[in-house]
């Protein structure tokens, strides 16, 4: 498959998408666009997400008894499954296509491989490596303990909670509404972080991998882990199930990886198809250009109503360029 047929390279072997990112129609209602933006937004991402945290429920999370007392017996083992399924997802889109490069360097937005770059930004001068440590040993740690105490939190009546038996509608609403949330969480949290000390103490880690992959997608600072993670307390604002303790975790957790897979499309056959939407433009602009695309590209167009939108078009460049050059003006004036 010749992916100069849907994108363009540049000299340095960059590659970019030939269509310009187009944000969610919800607002300005855009009712030609919705329902396909509406499948394209389920499947396969959230679809896969709300399936993990279903297997999750059914066969890890042990019953309101068992969870009123914080064991090791129960909280190990969520904890060595939630270390192993990231483990194993990350792991399996590395392999195939960073370490295997199952389809070289074609949809790949940024032309070399982490490998071929190695820093002494990260641990043992390699991207991967200190990845997957910070992944494996800070993040998902930080998010398996959010999710245990809301777990044990719900199961001893310090959390309020509807039945799914009496209330299946509002449950129901409430599981499709969570991705709007971590949305807009993740949206105020990310622009905080870019604050000037933070940035330097805490986002800096992640911002790093300028050219991210998988690995990237949890390897933060702790601070950082505690805030991202920390969109399932938003449950104690919502009379829900305990079920959403489990869902914010795997929207945060495996979700992550939407933004870091680092190509527009991933090949499956041998003959390079069927191809892949990744939605994953969005944010690889957020990491090369650093300023712009805080929300990604999900239901709340929050950097369209905010100005911090790069549809990665040449138009969208030059509207990026014109806030960069009034910001050094605003900065140069309070200088001065």
């Amino acid at each position: 498959m010749d992916d100069l047929q849907f994108g363009t390279r540049n000299k340095r072997g960059d590659w970019a998408p030939a269509t310009a990112l187009r944000a969610s129609p919800i607002w300005p209602p855009q009712p030609a666009r919705a329902l396909s933006w509406l499948i394209g937004y389920l499947w396969p991402w959230n679809a896969l997400f709300l399936a993990s945290a279903l297997l999750w429920w059914r066969w890890l999370i042990p019953d309101e008894a068992t969870r009123r007392t914080l064991d090791i017996g129960w909280i190990g083992p969520l904890l060595v499954a939630n270390m192993m399924g990231i483990a194993l997802f990350y792991g399996a889109i590395e392999w195939r296509w960073y370490h295997r490069r199952a389809q070289d360097r074609r949809f790949k937005y940024n032309g070399r491989f982490p490998a071929e770059q190695p820093s002494d930004v990260f641990w043992f001068r390699s991207q991967n490596l200190d990845n997957a440590l910070r992944t494996l040993l800070i993040s998902v740690p930080i998010g398996t303990a959010i999710e245990v105490a809301l777990l044990w939190g719900y199961a001893n009546g310090w959390i309020a909670q509807r039945d799914w038996d009496s209330h299946p509608g509002q449950i129901i609403a409430l599981v499709a509404l969570a991705p709007v949330i971590h949305e807009a969480h993740f949206f105020v949290i990310h622009r905080a972080i870019h604050w000037g000390p933070l940035y330097r103490w805490v986002h800096a880690v992640h911002h790093n991998s300028v050219n991210p992959s998988p690995w990237s997608s949890l390897s933060m600072h702790p601070v950082e882990s505690l805030a991202y993670f920390g969109v399932a307390a938003w449950v104690l604002v919502m009379a829900g199930h305990p079920f959403l303790a489990v869902w914010f975790f795997h929207l945060a957790g495996f979700g992550a990886v939407v933004g870091h897979i680092g190509f527009d499309k991933l090949a499956f056959g041998a003959d390079g198809r069927p191809l892949m939407d990744t939605s994953a433009y969005a944010h690889y602009l957020h990491h090369k250009h650093f300023d712009v695309n805080y929300c990604d590209n999900g239901v709340l167009p929050l950097d369209v109503w905010t100005g911090s939108w790069h549809d990665g078009s040449p138009e969208g460049e030059a509207r990026m360029q014109e806030r960069f050059r009034r910001k050094r003006e605003r900065m140069n004036t309070a200088s001065s």
